[in-house]
């Protein structure tokens, strides 16, 4: 017989989404079961790349100074090589905000943070090795989840059930949500190179006929991205690795000498990159947030601010009725109301880039050159701040609104 748990609110998913908004709730008083799948939240190549937005809701906090003591690299700047010519495209330091900077940290040590945050909370219950695999539902109404632990099926009540479990989402598949695909013409294959003295700390990319490569500067190594043509990763591989290293140094050079730090394919991994969104991002007694209720592209590395964005509008917004036990669909529609438009833009843009820069650029044969804004861009004071300022702070960042009823 399944274990029964009662909860005012049970988070399906212990990522960026699901950790912040577990927080956010047991901070305001409220009871709150976070289920996580793994044993921990040890995984690589997940989003790392922490935007001043994130940082900013640190700050409201209280919490900034001691995120940033995490094992951290920071970003200040973002370059790009076009055809050999380097480009300037970001300066950060100009941002009127207290961490101007983006802050690279692995994910796990992001939802550690998190998880060391919330658990002096009496209201915060992380289960790990718990996977939620269904929906209870009762006429019409979610009223909680089932889960599957380590020591066999849980039954989880829940005023309220919040989706956080990604862009396979199994509840919002059993809740026959319907999801719109906006398409990607590319994948990714993610790996690590040395960092060297004199390659300097500027995260940027290399882009040329046939080819785009986006490195990250993580401290000791480079997280590199090879963008490649979507469903490409097969012939890749067939092609063999000396190949495709070969292939990576050519359009890189300055990475031409330390290709053979990637000893294997083990070393590479796929993203398959998707973009869609959820029409309805809700139902009665559940709500989907994060990558649950919209894929995001890679570019732009937005991905985990969104997804706490998501997560500070619906503790916002929800932590009173959740209070009262009285959540009803118009409050959960008010968090897709405030959350949508973000989202639309965000994607709308990915998706302009990817079908007007990325797909033409892998498909080149000739000559890649930058556009003229592009190239002068730095060099036009009026303009020069506008694309610093929506990269790091998106469209309609988040403030936190929920209170601290202390431990």
């Amino acid at each position: 017989m399944a274990r029964r748990v009662d909860t005012r609110c049970c988070i399906a998913g212990g990522g960026p989404a699901g950790m912040m908004l577990g927080f956010l709730l047991a901070r305001a008083g409220l009871d709150v079961v976070v289920l996580e799948k793994h044993g921990d939240f040890l995984r690589d190549f997940r989003g790392d790349t922490i935007h001043p937005s994130t940082l900013e809701l640190f700050h409201e906090l209280g919490l900034l100074d001691e995120f940033l003591q995490l094992p951290i690299a920071r970003t200040e700047r973002i370059g790009v090589h076009i055809g050999g010519e380097h480009i300037r495209m970001i300066n950060l330091t100009r941002l009127k905000v207290h961490a101007p900077f983006m802050a690279m940290a692995p994910q796990w040590e992001f939802l550690n943070f998190l998880e060391r945050k919330a658990r002096p909370y009496r209201g915060f219950h992380l289960m790990m090795e718990t996977e939620a695999t269904d929906l209870i539902i009762e006429n019409g109404c979610v009223t909680g989840v089932r889960a599957m632990g380590h020591d066999g099926e849980i039954e989880i009540a829940a005023h309220l059930t919040v989706a956080c479990d990604g862009r396979g989402s199994i509840l919002r598949a059993a809740a026959g949500m319907k999801v719109k695909d906006l398409g990607a013409p590319l994948d990714v294959l993610w790996f690590r190179l040395p960092h060297r003295p004199r390659d300097g700390e500027e995260t940027g990319g290399w882009v040329d006929a046939g080819g785009l490569l986006v490195n990250i500067y993580r401290g000791s190594y480079w997280q590199c991205a090879h963008v490649i043509p979507k469903g490409g990763a097969e012939a890749i591989r067939a092609a063999g690795l000396e190949a495709w290293r070969a292939r990576v140094a050519k359009l890189a050079p300055m990475f031409a000498g330390r290709m053979d730090a990637v000893a294997s394919w083990d070393d590479v991994k796929l993203l398959n990159v998707q973009v869609d969104r959820l029409e309805r991002w809700y139902r009665d007694g559940l709500l989907c947030i994060g990558d649950a209720a919209h894929a995001m592209s890679p570019v732009g590395g937005v991905g985990v601010n969104l997804a706490v964005a998501d997560a500070v509008a619906a503790a916002n917004r929800l932590w009173r009725p959740l209070g009262n036990r009285e959540v009803s669909e118009k409050d959960l529609a008010r968090v897709q109301k405030r959350r949508a438009w973000p989202t639309w833009l965000i994607q709308s843009a990915q998706v302009f880039a990817q079908n007007n820069f990325i797909a033409p650029t892998l498909n080149a044969k000739g000559e890649v050159r930058a556009p003229w804004i592009m190239r002068n861009l730095q060099s036009i004071p009026v303009v020069r701040d506008i694309p610093p300022k929506l990269f790091a702070m998106g469209w309609r960042p988040e403030h936190i609104g929920s209170p601290d009823a202390g431990h």
